[in-house]
């Protein structure tokens, strides 16, 4: 089965924090944090309009600049997502430039904040030279991890773990995989095509098996017009099952508190990123700097029954022993040596 959402690293280990999620068939994207993104392309990045930010330290904030530059004038909703401080730091942002020659451009930034109780949010047009409008206030949904997108297809969810201010990890939840059996569809006579992404969002929609609805198929000399039953389609073509889990944690010590956010919020994932500045044997340090070890992103991901572990974020006192910090994570992970 072809899994709905391709995940990377915006860059190598040692380069500024970012993960990118293509959404395969929907052409779009999310983006988890917004450091540097010049190796990303202008087209990859007008998917992303969705961006989560872990918090505005300089490499996990600064890529703002250039996403904001090339959404300009495209029509697009920009949508940012982070900690207490976040509204803050873009209209800082924002006001560091002048916008007296942008009124006649579509874009439009809608940002929300989440404390421990309330949502903030506010709202910046280029039409008025992104003068901010607060936008009211929304009771935050108790415990965590909590919601901070809810999309028929999937959620996004945060928890906040301590980096000496609030530093949002984020995982994302596939609410169910959809696989259509192309093999089946040619055996029916059926043509494959975009109608099969309808098929798709109806039933994240929530769609009744007695929805009807028109498709246009596209045959080889001829379109169609053809009405079919949901669950018609669904008992012949489809098979449902677990949907794609990726987490996605940065900037925290290790501490029990964080632990236990951690682990409970990558608890399954199918791919857990994570970051790994320092070697265990400067454990002090990344504690004093409030960061992980390679081998505590390892005993972490092992807690939480990952599949895969990616580390990352890689401090540059190590630069060519990158090899050191991939083993010590992957050796504590699959509890090898004497520390498992």
């Amino acid at each position: 089965m072809n899994p709905s959402f391709s995940t990377y690293l915006v860059n190598p280990p040692f380069g500024d924090p970012g993960l990118y999620v293509e959404i395969r068939w929907a052409r779009r994207a999310l983006l988890f944090d917004l450091g540097d993104n010049a190796a990303l392309s202008p087209t990859r990045l007008l998917r992303a309009m969705d961006a989560f930010v872990s918090h505005t330290h300089m490499d996990h904030f600064i890529g703002f600049d250039r996403l904001l530059r090339i959404a300009l004038g495209r029509g697009k909703t920009l949508r940012l997502y982070g900690p207490p401080g976040l509204i803050a730091n873009i209209e800082g942002k924002l006001r560091g430039y002048t916008w007296n020659l942008v009124d006649g451009y579509p874009l439009t930034i809608e940002a929300r904040e989440f404390h421990p109780r309330q949502i903030r949010t506010a709202v910046y047009r280029a039409t008025e030279a992104f003068q901010p409008a607060e936008g009211p206030f929304e009771v935050r949904p108790e415990g965590e991890p909590f919601p901070v997108l809810v999309d028929p297809m999937f959620t996004v969810s945060a928890t906040s773990l301590n980096h000496r201010i609030p530093s949002f990890a984020y995982v994302l939840q596939e609410k169910f995989h959809v696989n259509i059996n192309k093999e089946r569809l040619h055996a029916a006579g059926l043509p494959v095509g975009s109608w099969l992404k309808e098929v798709k969002q109806h039933l994240w929609d929530g769609k009744p098996d007695d929805f009807r609805f028109t498709a246009t198929l596209y045959f080889e000399h001829r379109k169609e017009e053809r009405e079919f039953a949901l669950g018609e389609l669904k008992e012949s073509f489809v098979t449902i099952s677990r949907g794609q889990r990726i987490a996605y944690v940065v900037d925290a010590r290790y501490d029990k508190e964080n632990e236990a956010k951690i682990v409970a919020l990558a608890q399954g994932a199918d791919v857990f990123y994570c970051e790994a500045p320092y070697l265990d044997q400067d454990a002090d340090k990344a504690q004093e700097r409030y960061h992980l070890t390679a081998r505590q992103a390892g005993l972490l991901a092992r807690k939480a029954g990952v599949r895969e572990l990616v580390v990352f974020h890689f401090s540059p006192r190590y630069s060519g022993q990158d090899d050191l910090l991939y083993k010590e994570a992957q050796e504590e992970f699959a509890c090898i040596g004497e520390r498992g």
